[in-house]
């Protein structure tokens, strides 16, 4: 009983003691939500950057003939920097503001990616095609910065009680629902994109709820009050590890099944609303708010939600795999009848069955299929000076 009651004291000294002045009880709290938000817009911005650095990383080595492997060169290594750099940012953003107010901030990482993925596109555009093609994303750029300002100026200006109770009360909750959406997802066959996303939004509330309670003890352990002796401090640990894990496996597999631009506009809006629902009922982030401030935060979150739907339907969609192909109607791609004229292969084509490869060491080619050797009414059936193995074909009368 000893232990469970100082795990609760221990929950609850998360927020500072109530003052006496209420006006300068806000102005503090109105203070440690700024700190809060720009670290979380900090953070999000800076993992944005990391990831596309990492990114164009792969690209510019696969697009080379450097042997290297990526976990050598610098790029990388300054974009998993700057990875960790972020999402320290943003761990320590959820010691000073409520989690209604950091969740939706997330918005910040999609305007991010979808900014420095135009700047980082090598084709060139007239300005008629660049705005037709590009209208959604800045439309929805405005929209999201909207929503995110407002979320900002009329956010609840009070931190969530992190009391043992509460804690206790929405882990339970959010197990129940997790179990009930888990069942439904295996053993009925549930595949729809709500629920493998409602899945990820409880298992990422738990995880905020765990960051916040760990972020908050190591908050106070700095400043003097060590936390690190309770074991509630690394059960939360644990917890917030597991979750992140499974968290990212359910992801993966909603990306097997759906399209990645509808994976992260829907699963934005479902851990934004999940996150600002368990705010609102466990730890009565809005209690004392007048109704201007809660309509003008719903208002902001509407707006933010537009925006990222927006801005990720405008993402360009994966070309699909192409299995049966004519072998003359790649281009870049050389046949037979060339007469040895290489062309630089077009990375953008298709993959093919049966190509022919410039190899004299080989002195067998396996091929999964091979296509038949068309006759061309423009070349020449001569050959014999082309440098390639021509798979064996028989032509029956």
């Amino acid at each position: 009983m000893d232990g469970a009651h100082g795990a609760a004291l221990q929950l609850q000294q998360l927020l500072p003691t109530s003052s006496a002045n209420p006006a300068r009880e806000a102005s503090f709290s109105y203070k440690e939500n700024l700190i809060g938000a720009l670290l979380a817009i900090f953070g999000h911005l800076v993992v944005s950057i990391a990831l596309n650095l990492q990114k164009y990383c792969h690209i510019r080595l696969a697009g080379s003939k450097d042997p290297r492997a990526y976990f050598k060169t610098k790029t990388w290594w300054l974009g998993l920097f700057l990875m960790l750099l972020g999402e320290l940012g943003v761990f320590a953003s959820y010691a000073f503001a409520p989690l209604s107010l950091i969740v939706p901030l997330s918005a910040v990482s999609v305007i991010a990616s979808a900014i420095i993925g135009i700047i980082f596109i090598k084709e060139k555009w007239k300005p008629k095609d660049f705005l037709r093609r590009y209208i959604l994303s800045f439309v929805g750029c405005g929209l999201a910065i909207v929503g995110t300002y407002l979320l900002v100026t009329f956010a609840p200006n009070s931190h969530e009680k992190m009391t043992g109770d509460n804690i206790i009360r929405h882990l339970l909750v959010e197990i129940i629902l997790f179990c009930l959406l888990l069942y439904f997802y295996k053993e009925r066959s549930a595949n729809n994109i709500v629920v493998i996303l409602l899945l990820v939004a409880l298992l990422g509330s738990m995880t905020v709820v765990t960051v916040k309670a760990v972020a908050g003890m190591l908050v106070l352990s700095i400043q003097g009050n060590l936390q690190l002796d309770y074991p509630i401090f690394y059960v939360m640990v644990v917890c917030m590890v597991a979750t992140a894990v499974y968290q990212a496996a359910f992801l993966g597999q909603a990306s097997q099944m759906y399209d990645s631009s509808l994976i992260a506009s829907v699963g934005y809006i479902l851990s934004t609303t999940v996150a600002i629902t368990a705010g609102a009922v466990f730890y009565l982030d809005f209690l004392g708010q007048d109704v201007l401030h809660v309509c003008m935060f719903a208002l902001g979150c509407l707006i933010a939600f537009l925006g990222v739907f927006l801005i990720t339907r405008n993402r360009k969609k994966a070309i699909p795999f192409e299995p049966y192909i004519s072998m003359d109607a790649m281009p870049g791609m050389q046949n037979m009848h060339d007469k040895g004229m290489t062309v630089q292969p077009d990375l953008k084509a298709s993959f093919s069955y049966g190509a022919l490869e410039n190899n004299d060491n080989i002195s067998e080619i396996y091929a999964p299929a091979t296509l038949p050797v068309m006759q061309e009414e423009h070349g020449s059936r001569n050959a014999s000076g082309v440098p390639y193995r021509v798979l064996e074909h028989t032509k029956k009368e």
